[in-house]
């Protein structure tokens, strides 16, 4: 396990724009808004850097990240959240460190054969699809995402790379809601993480 929190100076300025908005998209809901974040050049670089710093020269191949859908909270018995705010990181991340960038995305997204991973959330299934021979077996893959919450979907991006013979490296992610225990769902796979929000 490993969280930044304010071990760096930058950590401090990018949680002061990491807006969290009530009560959105419904009540009960505390959004992690992170468009206020993205507003600010530097706290996105600072961002970006931070990820980069780590990355570089783990002999990397495979930047993924998801097309999300970032949760805020459970509110009685659903899960709640809004699908946008993925691929924001993964790929200045992925060029910054010599790495392909490979999206996973949500059903009948990517055209052409895909492979795909199902999995369970509090409301339902769902599932990642990426492109057939995006990844090849024996490659180094980062899975990065803005935020964990119950990990559901992590879960399925590490499955469905390792099932085409890639080795997940570590995930990274912004924000992590730890009350949520994501992190226990990830069977001891290290998490990388710059905020956290109780």
């Amino acid at each position: 396990m490993l969280v930044l929190k304010d071990e760096d100076p930058r950590i401090h300025g990018i949680k002061t724009k990491i807006r969290v908005v009530p009560n959105f998209p419904k009540p009960g809901i505390m959004f992690q808004d992170i468009t206020t974040l993205l507003l600010d050049p530097k706290a996105f670089k600072d961002t970006i850097d931070l990820f980069v710093e780590r990355y570089k020269g783990k002999n990397i191949s495979v930047v993924a990240d998801r097309f999300s859908f970032c949760p805020s909270k459970i509110d009685k018995g659903t899960f709640k959240g809004i699908e946008a705010r993925g691929f924001i990181f993964g790929p200045p991340i992925a060029l910054a460190i010599g790495a392909k960038f490979v999206p996973l995305r949500k059903p009948k997204k990517l055209p052409g054969d895909v492979i795909f991973e199902e999995y369970t959330l509090e409301y339902g299934k769902d599932r990642l699809e990426m492109h057939v021979g995006a990844v090849e077996l024996g490659e180094r893959a980062l899975v990065v995402d803005d935020l964990i919450a119950t990990g559901g979907t992590l879960c399925a991006a590490m499955n469905l790379l390792e099932r085409v013979g890639a080795e997940v490296v570590e995930c990274a992610c912004l924000i992590e809601l730890p009350d949520l225990q994501g992190r226990e769902r990830l069977n001891g796979k290290p998490l990388y993480v710059l905020v956290e929000y109780q």
